[in-house]
């Protein structure tokens, strides 16, 4: 991308959307917009007045405001102004300068731009499966367009049409999803009120899946079959064809056209096809798609539950429960609440009993009945204790103590075992147990975190960490299972005491 002076200028064609009388600034350039759009291009200052006027806004409006609102918005180079002598009839009137108005032309985007958003939010963005067709059509006849004279028209008219239709797509359905994915959205989701369209839009959703999935496979063999040579013979007839328009002012070269159709082109391509390491744009719009309606779909059910769980179920409990009191015995009791109620509220409970049977067949009535004491899941909730005695643990202490002492001894005289002439590598060693293994790989990865690749065992030995097998791989095994890895050796520097 290039960056130049005329990036880095202040646009001063703006200043009239945030000035201090901004409501009469923009009527009077919508007011020239709008004629500028029926090819008229010229408006003098008692047009715009009476314009004004006309709008029932401005009752207070005077000649005199009209004067200095055009003046400044000519000072911001929103208008250009030029005195008109065909319609000077006296000295005087040439000596008052009745000016004539006219728009510049980035006062005509500004303003169109500042349009097209207004509708944005008004109407919202939509998705148009038509643009898909359109495309693939337009792909359809690419050979057919390199074989065109170079001087033709009709290539150019067909590549407008096409970037068209693609920034319409691209910016239509980054809007739509946009608008779905937002605050205002979500909340509208969880509304009652959305049950009402929510088949509507699902529906709407689908459709354009459809259609995705219709013409953009069709559209991306398309684009891979086109060759090189096709696609330079037509892009650069699109480059001629551009480069010989006459601009007013305005100076443009070649490379700045060229690289603005080329990487039209490749947004494209990548758009439908796209990369090495990406997925193409359409797959992504698929899968956000889903994700729309999954969602949803999900409020939905959300909604459609809080309404069943508030309507009044009195009635139905009470036809049911009817229904209980002439059942014969416990048995048809049991069946019937396995009809009405099912297995949907079942509660598991764990506690320490001794069954008479171990049988699948045998039902929970026939299970001896015990008691289990619930506490409360709050988490104020506090089980009562009772005092006590403090127990002299000295002696359990001693023992666990020396049992944990006569362990790490066993382990350290295993671990020199290991030892070959004061090292221990990985790839040697025997099948060990997972004690040691642990060991090992704790003095492994101790090595690794020093940036000197050494650290000390547990009895205080120093060693350092041997890379040069780092290359190879080992197993090393252990008595519940293997662990493939690189092959390190650990060299101790001092001798085993």
């Amino acid at each position: 991308m290039q960056i130049t002076d005329k990036t880095m200028r202040p646009l001063t064609e703006a200043k009239y959307l945030n000035a201090d009388n901004v409501s009469r600034y923009r009527a009077i350039m919508r007011i020239f917009l709008m004629h500028y759009d029926k090819l008229k291009y010229k408006l003098y200052q008692e047009d715009v007045f009476e314009s004004m006027r006309e709008t029932g806004l401005f009752a207070d409006y005077r000649i005199e405001q009209c004067r200095q609102d055009l003046d400044m918005l000519t000072e911001w180079k929103n208008l250009e102004a030029y005195q008109d002598t065909r319609r000077v009839t006296s000295i005087e009137e040439f000596k008052n300068k009745k000016f004539a108005y006219s728009m510049t032309d980035v006062s005509v985007e500004v303003e169109r731009l500042v349009q097209r958003l207004e509708n944005l939010h008004i109407e919202g963005a939509s998705l148009e499966p038509s643009l898909l067709e359109r495309i693939r059509n337009y792909l359809a006849v690419f050979a057919q367009m390199a074989e065109q004279d170079p001087d033709s028209s009709k290539v150019y008219a067909w590549w407008n049409d096409l970037s068209s239709d693609f920034v319409r797509l691209n910016q239509n359905y980054k809007d739509y999803m946009s608008n779905l994915s937002s605050v205002k959205a979500e909340q509208m989701m969880q509304t009652r009120a959305f049950l009402a369209f929510k088949d509507q839009l699902v529906e709407y959703l689908r459709n354009f899946i459809k259609n995705l999935q219709r013409n953009v496979g069709a559209i991306e063999e398309q684009l891979r079959r086109i060759t090189d040579q096709q696609k330079t013979a037509v892009l650069e007839k699109v480059i001629d064809y551009e480069l010989a328009i006459p601009r007013i002012g305005e100076e443009i070269t070649r490379q700045e056209i060229e690289q603005k159709i080329y990487d039209r082109w490749q947004s494209i391509f990548e758009w439908f096809c796209g990369t090495g390491s990406e997925d193409n744009e359409a797959a992504k719009l698929f899968d956000k798609t889903n994700d729309i309606i999954r969602k949803i779909t999900r409020y939905a059910t959300q909604i459609s539950e809080k309404n069943a769980l508030g309507a009044n179920r009195r009635e139905e409990y009470r036809r049911v429960a009817e229904i209980f009191l002439r059942c014969e015995d416990m048995r048809q009791a049991h069946k019937l609440s396995a009809m009405v109620f099912g297995l949907e509220a079942t509660a598991h409970m764990k506690a320490d009993m001794i069954r008479e049977t171990d049988t699948m067949n045998g039902s929970v009535y026939d299970e001896t009945p015990f008691e289990i004491t619930l506490k409360p899941r709050v988490r104020t909730y506090k089980e009562r204790t009772s005092r006590s005695a403090i127990r002299d643990m000295s002696r359990e202490k001693e023992a666990a103590r020396k049992a944990l002492l006569q362990e790490q001894q066993e382990n350290m005289a295993k671990l020199r075992d290991l030892e070959q002439n004061g090292r221990i590598d990985f790839g040697a060693l025997p099948v060990v147990e997972p004690e040691i293994r642990e060991i090992l790989l704790t003095w492994l990865s101790n090595a690794l975190e020093d940036t000197a690749k050494t650290a000390r065992t547990d009895d205080g030995r120093l060693f350092h960490l041997d890379e040069s097998g780092i290359g190879q791989k080992c197993v090393l095994r252990a008595c519940d299972g293997n662990l493939t890895m690189p092959r390190f050796a650990l060299v101790f520097e001092e001798a085993a005491e």
